[in-house]
């Protein structure tokens, strides 16, 4: 009888072995493959440069004080902006820098009638540093609409910005009767730095404090 020699299968050592160099192959073929992950970025705004994260910040407080309707301010910080290497926040930056420049622009041709056309008068004046036409705007307005609030508070913060400590006192407690927050808006208002060393200031922006004093 004859033997047949029987045919040696592969070993499933070398089998893995074989398969797991195909498998390992591919794999490194995919990573080749693999685009590099994209800049970070905000807004569609690269922040991999430092000189656009420090463009990005700026731009970022400007937009505060436009917000706050402090647009002298926010103009300045928007023209440093578009100094920035970033064209996408230079572009954002010119559009805020247009309507800053609109609002800031004085309305004598404009004959208002409203107290709210007052006040939008005399905190445009107040923007562009011209006292006088903003006291008497907002007194207007003052005149028209006694118990508005936010009229007592833009008094409140133009006696403050000329040095009138009484009168900002005055003007303040009156905005905050009529709107308490008020309270929480002049604690974080830079237009009333003229008044932090004030202790009736203090009294009257932290009630809170003055009675647990007394307990």
């Amino acid at each position: 009888m004859r033997f047949m020699a029987k045919a040696h299968k592969p070993t499933s050592r070398s089998s893995r072995h074989s398969k797991g160099t195909a498998h390992g192959s591919a794999k490194s073929r995919k990573k080749k493959n693999l685009p590099p992950p994209p800049p970070a970025q905000r807004g569609g705004v690269e922040l991999v440069d430092p000189r656009v994260q420090a463009q990005l910040k700026v731009y970022d407080e400007a937009l505060g004080l436009f917000h706050q309707q402090k647009f002298a301010k926010a103009k300045q910080e928007l023209e440093e902006v578009l100094k920035g290497p970033s064209k996408e926040l230079a572009d954002r930056a010119r559009m805020h820098l247009k309507i800053a420049e609109q609002r800031m622009k004085p309305s004598a041709e404009l004959n208002p009638r409203t107290a709210e056309e007052h006040y939008q008068r005399g905190v445009g004046m107040m923007n562009i540093g011209r006292w006088d036409d903003a006291r008497e705007s907002l007194l207007k307005a003052r005149k028209a609409a006694p118990k508005a609030d936010h009229i007592h508070y833009a008094l409140a913060a133009l006696d403050c910005l000329t040095g009138e400590a009484d009168s900002a006192m005055a003007n303040l407690k009156v905005a905050i009767q009529l709107r308490a927050e008020n309270r929480y808006h002049a604690r974080n208002d830079e237009d009333f730095a003229f008044l932090q060393e004030d202790p009736r200031f203090t009294e009257l922006l932290y009630p809170e404090k003055d009675g647990m004093a007394g307990q």
